[in-house]
């Protein structure tokens, strides 16, 4: 029997891709799953992408690229914050990774010893948690609730930190949540942080154009915290490009230049194709239709299950604005049976709606709030009408 590492052994499974895998397993025995559990967008990469990616290949672009990704690259990201966020970074403040979760991984390995404690919000997304654990630092979860549209407030911030906080990790728009923090939210927490110099704060923006209420705030917006935020961003979620593996963090030039060091020895660069249909992606204004057809239909779906939702007895819902998931409170069913099988949190809840409905959904214990569920509605009209109708009638029998 092999003895695997204690840094392996206390790495949790992504709850996510667990049920994705659970899905696919169920479909291969010829069960008519639908799969909401998944945060990927169900269109193709824009055609324009494709092409640059196409080209890309016919110039050769097949060699190793800079470990923080091609100069012309980090040039266009330095671009786009600038068109699109107002905010100023060099070149050599860009790091380009195999996707978002990398450049967490990446920062938060640069920045946390042992023993450090992380700030998160809860609920947060799921691999924040492990990424800590792997940096043998320790989560400090603060919970938040729906009444308060699952947002920290500055209050809550101050109560958490203490002499060995290092750093705060939080997305806007948010996964699970969907929420996003105004500037008005976003300045009270930066007011807080400023007065505690050796916090840094890892910005998730990876849902920046995924954004009902209009433009993006960024909490790096405010100069006198700053160079102590490290932004992620990356093409996976706006650009319908998940499988390209594309991400990239904005930051200080002594925390990018670590990154650069750490991903050195870990993977080098990102996929240089990927790389060059990154390029055409930032190049291009979010206002292309592409991207405004694809920011509607997620709005119509939104509006769709918040409506089909509100319908069925002991669902809590707010109202988010961003993102592609729903996370309603579902804790009125926990202590209810349908005489086979017992209800007693969100993880039962979901593994009875997926052997008995074949529907997909994430646990809220993944995301640190075990009274809830997420529902991704990063899939078609007509699977979100079917899979609700197949919840409604399942849930219906739980007494």
């Amino acid at each position: 029997m092999v003895t695997l590492s204690n840094r392996i052994t206390l790495l949790a499974e992504s709850e996510t891709l667990a049920m994705a895998r659970k899905s696919r397993e169920l479909k291969a025995e010829g069960k008519d799953v639908i799969n909401l559990s998944l945060g990927e967008p169900d269109f193709n990469t824009p055609d324009y992408i494709k092409e640059a990616a196409k080209a890309a290949i016919d110039q050769n672009y097949s060699f190793y690229p800079p470990v923080a990704g091609y100069g012309d690259l980090r040039e266009t990201i330095c671009f786009k914050l600038q068109r699109d966020n107002q905010l100023v970074y060099k070149s050599d403040q860009i790091v380009v990774s195999t996707g978002a979760k990398q450049s967490i991984a990446n920062a938060v390995l640069s920045l946390v010893n042992p023993g450090d404690e992380v700030i998160l919000p809860a609920p947060y997304w799921v691999s924040y948690k492990e990424i800590i654990k792997v940096a043998e630092g320790k989560m400090v979860a603060i919970p938040t609730s729906i009444r308060q549209e699952f947002k920290l407030t500055p209050g809550q911030l101050t109560s958490a930190i203490t002499p060995k906080t290092r750093l705060m990790i939080f997305s806007s728009p948010c996964n699970p949540t969907g929420s996003v923090y105004s500037r008005e939210e976003l300045y009270g927490l930066a007011q807080v942080l400023s007065h505690y110099p050796d916090i840094y704060v890892i910005a998730d923006e990876i849902y920046e154009h995924i954004n009902f209420i209009g433009k993006h705030q960024s909490i790096a917006q405010f100069d006198f915290i700053k160079e102590r935020v490290i932004l992620i961003n990356g093409v996976s979620k706006g650009f319908a490009m998940t499988g390209w593996r594309l991400g990239y963090l904005a930051a200080p030039k002594e925390i990018a230049q670590a990154c650069d060091k750490l991903q050195g020895q870990f993977t080098s660069a990102a996929c240089s194709i990927a790389q060059r249909a990154a390029l055409a992606a930032l190049a291009t204004s979010p206002d292309t239709p592409e991207l405004k057809h694809m920011l509607q239909a997620f709005r119509e779906r939104r509006d769709l299950l918040l409506e089909m939702l509100a319908k069925i007895p002991g669902f809590q819902l707010n109202h988010p604005d961003g993102a592609f998931y729903l996370f309603p409170d579902i804790s009125a069913y926990f202590g209810k049976s349908d005489g086979t099988n017992m209800i007693n949190n969100s993880n039962d809840l979901c593994m009875y709606l997926l052997n008995n409905a074949t529907v997909a959904l994430v646990p809220g214990d993944a995301f640190g709030d075990p009274n809830c569920v997420r529902f991704s509605y990063a899939t078609s009209k007509d699977k979100l009408i079917a899979a609700v109708d197949r919840i409604s009638e399942r849930l219906a029998q739980l007494k």
